[in-house]
């Protein structure tokens, strides 16, 4: 049996085809996989579907996907992850030693995020990310968030957000909870080149000090433009 039998990787969906094959393909085998797809027009269920994943729907809203996902996944522990991002080698070796060490079942995990992009602007950002990281102990769903299954339920899991609800579950976990895993989350820097690197890093400092102000994660999705 696998040492990662124990183990779900539940992964949200909305119009993700060009970035989903790429994820699915990098996993190794685990005990299940779980796409919950909030309503897309493309074919990113039918990729799933050709994956192996487990399909299934749910209202879309990052937080609502994700929640019926662990409830979905009735294993002992629980790997989030975006749908265009992938962990790297190093990083399923500190998963592996993570499920293995019975310690680690009250700390929930996040890797260091990675861009797949080669522009000096992507190392700067990742720079970024780090301080935010040692500094406020806020990663993002970007990073990937490993939890026992146990630690998730007792924390009260993912809120039924439209966004934050990252930021949201990260805080409830607070700082004495979370670690650090070797390893890095590779994730796809579309986004940033779409939009611009300054102006879409602009718009991710605004929305947090929103949330963090108390504004309603409704409005602040309006701002985002989800």
């Amino acid at each position: 049996m696998s040492e990662l039998a124990d183990l779900a990787v539940v992964i949200p969906t909305l119009n993700a085809a060009p970035s989903l094959a790429v994820t699915l393909s990098a996993l190794p085998r685990v005990g299940r996989v779980i796409v919950i797809d909030g309503g897309s027009t493309d074919d990113t269920r039918q990729i799933a579907a050709a994956h192996g994943a487990h399909v299934l729907t749910s209202a879309p809203g990052r937080g609502r996907q994700l929640q019926a996902g662990a409830v979905a996944a009735q294993t002992p522990w629980l790997l989030f992850l975006h749908a265009d991002t992938r962990l790297d080698a190093k990083a399923w070796s500190a998963v592996r030693r993570h499920l293995a060490d019975p310690r680690s079942r009250g700390k929930a995990g996040a890797f260091r995020l990675r861009l797949d992009d080669a522009a000096w602007q992507a190392r700067v950002l990742e720079f970024g990310v780090r301080l935010r990281v040692a500094v406020l102990a806020l990663p993002y769903g970007d990073q990937g968030l490993l939890i026992s299954h146990r630690l998730y339920d007792e924390i009260g899991g993912f809120a039924p957000l439209p966004l934050m609800e990252d930021v949201d579950l990260v805080r409830r976990l607070g700082r004495r909870r979370l670690t650090s895993l070797d390893g890095s989350a590779i994730t796809s820097a579309a986004r940033w080149r779409r939009r611009g690197w300054l102006r879409q890093t602009l718009t991710n400092l605004r929305c947090l000090s929103l949330y963090l102000a108390g504004v309603a994660p409704e409005r602040i999705a309006q701002i985002y433009g989800r």
